[in-house]
């Protein structure tokens, strides 16, 4: 096929596009560099490109076919992480505890592959292409509203994303319609009780103590009051209090995250939680301030463009090679652009023993089978292909 052997000339080109970026990562709202970088990209393809996107430091281009069709846009995410990183090898990251330890690098590559690919047949495409590239995908409230905002969905009738995935072997690919990757909520509980000398305890309220009731009265909320079929998780991430032995700590802090698939359940959980908290602090006659963040709404892929993708994936793929993919607790701010418009988020394997490529997602020794680009990359060709009905 004419698009697979262009394709294929483009992977020592996404390699060295993801191994410059591996070097010099930028976190999240501070992807200027990076960005200036993709928008230089772009414009040698002579693509139209906008900067500055979302109010930071989103690019996007667009790419007019030379006849009137349907409007596809693509998206990658482009910030790193505040890690270190603990690889050894010719590419590692330059940058003092920052790396991409999460692929966003090798999407950002992928992309700007595919658009060079579109780009060398312009004249063949029909309606538009939109190429996303998104800052601040690892930090609510994200990115990815700013650029709905600034209207890079405008007009747009789909939209397709995807994850390198060190999980799943190089080499496969994985999606599901519907709920695919969770929402993410925060919660932040400061309990206020009376501090005083340790040996002296009927004279205080202890708020370590009302503290450990509220984790373990937290613990009941999904096995107790959420349906057993819906998949939730209550997590406590730190719980902070006390400053010596021999005192009994006047105010402790508890965070966390909650994650689930359905509005029901995460309105929900977080009545229950807010409940909990108060209930647990009157018992105890302390007080309890609540803060309740609400993150990332949850992938939802359409339906529609699920069936797409396990129609398309076997051309790239192999059907044995194309599965259906479980629900995920991690979060994906490209949940917004679902909202709003009819897509699929796709997961490309990017795991190899042989490699060492096994270290998961945000992990300081993290790294992906580059080969995975180029699977990644054919694969959003011919969703894109498919929904403009070229022939």
């Amino acid at each position: 096929m004419r698009e697979e052997s262009i394709l294929d000339e483009l992977q020592p080109q996404m390699v060295e596009w993801r191994r410059f970026l591996h070097r010099h990562p930028e976190l999240s709202y501070h992807e200027q560099k990076t960005s200036q970088f993709v928008a230089e990209q772009l414009q040698a393809m002579g693509i139209e490109v906008t900067t500055r996107v979302g109010g930071g430091y989103g690019v996007l281009g667009i790419l007019k076919g030379s006849k009137p069709g349907r409007t596809v846009a693509l998206r990658a995410d482009m910030d790193a992480l505040p890690i270190q990183d603990e690889k050894k090898c010719e590419y590692s990251s330059e940058v003092p505890g920052v790396m991409h330890a999460c692929g966003h690098d090798g999407h950002t590559s992928i992309l700007l592959a595919v658009a060079t690919y579109f780009s060398a047949r312009r004249q063949e495409i029909e309606g538009e292409i939109r190429f996303i590239f998104q800052p601040a995908e690892e930090i609510a409230p994200g990115g990815a509203q700013g650029m709905i905002a600034a209207g890079v969905l405008d007009q747009v009738d789909v939209i397709y994303g995807l994850h390198l995935w060190t999980p799943f072997p190089v080499g496969t690919a994985a999606s599901a319609g519907g709920p695919l990757m969770a929402a993410a909520d925060e919660f932040f509980v400061d309990i206020i009780g009376k501090g005083g000398h340790g040996g002296i305890p009927h004279v205080t309220v202890d708020s370590i103590v009302v503290g450990s009731a509220l984790v373990m009265q937290l613990q009941t909320i999904v096995n107790r009051s959420v349906d057993p079929l819906q998949p939730a998780v209550v997590t406590v991430g730190t719980f902070q209090g006390g400053t010596a032995q021999n005192v009994i700590a006047e105010s402790t802090r508890i965070t966390g995250t909650v994650r689930t698939f359905d509005d029901e359940t995460r309105h929900l959980i977080r009545n229950r939680l807010e409940t909990l908290t108060n209930l647990t602090a009157q018992a105890y006659g302390a007080e309890a301030e609540l803060k309740y963040v609400m993150g990332y709404p949850p992938v939802v892929n359409d339906e529609g463009e699920a069936e797409r993708f396990f129609q398309e994936a076997p051309k790239v793929f192999g059907s044995e090679n194309v599965t259906a993919c479980p629900k995920l607790m991690p979060a994906e701010d490209f949940a917004f652009y679902l909202k709003e418009i009819p897509g699929c988020f796709m997961f490309v394997g990017a795991g190899n023993e042989a490699i060492d490529a096994v270290y998961p997602h945000h992990h300081a020794k993290f790294n992906f089978d580059e080969s995975a680009m180029l699977y990644a990359a054919k694969l959003l060709v011919t969703m894109t292909q498919s929904y403009q009905g070229w022939d």
